[in-house]
């Protein structure tokens, strides 16, 4: 049994969130905030089987996708205190990061109903 971790972008979470469960995978959505950007991104947790991993990385390829994005990095400080804005910088953002993570034990607990 694995534990599939995916961090994507938000953009992408949604048709890949579809898909995986139309493939027959339960999966739990967690919204989180990536470091470098400081924007939002999704993080997927999946139990899965061994056997389903490759096939489940194939779908998350499928619907994550890498951005052109051009970001300004912090502005330097000249010496008189002048500020002196830098150019925007081009950076590729998207795709999905993903971690597969050896699960020694899942377990699904159903609760009873509580009768009034």
């Amino acid at each position: 049994m694995k534990l599939v971790i995916a961090v994507v972008q938000r953009q992408d979470a949604g048709e890949l969130l579809e898909a995986l469960t139309a493939k027959g995978h339960r999966v739990t959505r967690i919204s989180s905030e990536g470091g470098f950007l400081r924007e939002g991104n999704v993080t997927l947790l999946i139990a899965a089987e061994d056997r389903d991993v490759d096939p489940m990385l194939r779908t998350i390829r499928e619907h994550c996708y890498t951005r052109t994005r051009y970001v300004s990095p912090l502005p330097p400080v000249a010496e008189s205190g002048e500020f002196y804005p830098p150019a925007p910088v081009e950076v590729q953002v998207g795709g999905a990061t993903i971690f597969v993570l050896r699960a020694l034990n899942v377990e699904r607990l159903l609760a009873e109903a509580i009768q009034p």
